[in-house]
């Protein structure tokens, strides 16, 4: 069994900023990667970023220079670090993780999500 507890949502202003964490916790062998994926209401989710065990990185390409995936591979977490935030980056964000339980099975974890809004 595994768990992704996110934590570090909530309301800001236009222009504001907020850290997202993620922590993996339970039968865990290794965590290949871990990401960031978002859902708006009436809208699709979306991935938004992720990075690898080996600190590989990649983005959505409208939220480049405003968004900052960073991993620490041996509490299991990653945070996102989202910057000059816009009204249109409201919405449910979730975290994922590929992991490697530790009975050497694969599989995609979810986290339960973390709501942003961005609002005056």
């Amino acid at each position: 069994q595994v768990q992704l507890v996110e934590s570090g949502g909530g309301l800001v202003q236009p222009g504001g900023s907020l850290r997202l964490s993620c922590a993996a916790s339970g039968s865990i062998f290794s965590i290949n990667a871990m990401g960031w994926y978002r859902q708006a209401p009436g809208k699709q989710r979306e991935p938004v970023a992720r990075i690898t065990k080996g600190d590989n990185t990649n983005y959505a390409d409208a939220l480049k220079g405003r968004f900052t995936i960073s991993g620490d591979n041996a509490k299991n977490t990653v945070y996102l670090q989202m910057n000059s935030l816009k009204p249109e980056d409201t919405a449910v964000y979730y975290c994922n993780a590929d992991i490697i339980t530790t009975a050497r099975t694969q599989y995609s974890s979810w986290g339960q999500g973390t709501q942003v809004t961005v609002s005056s």
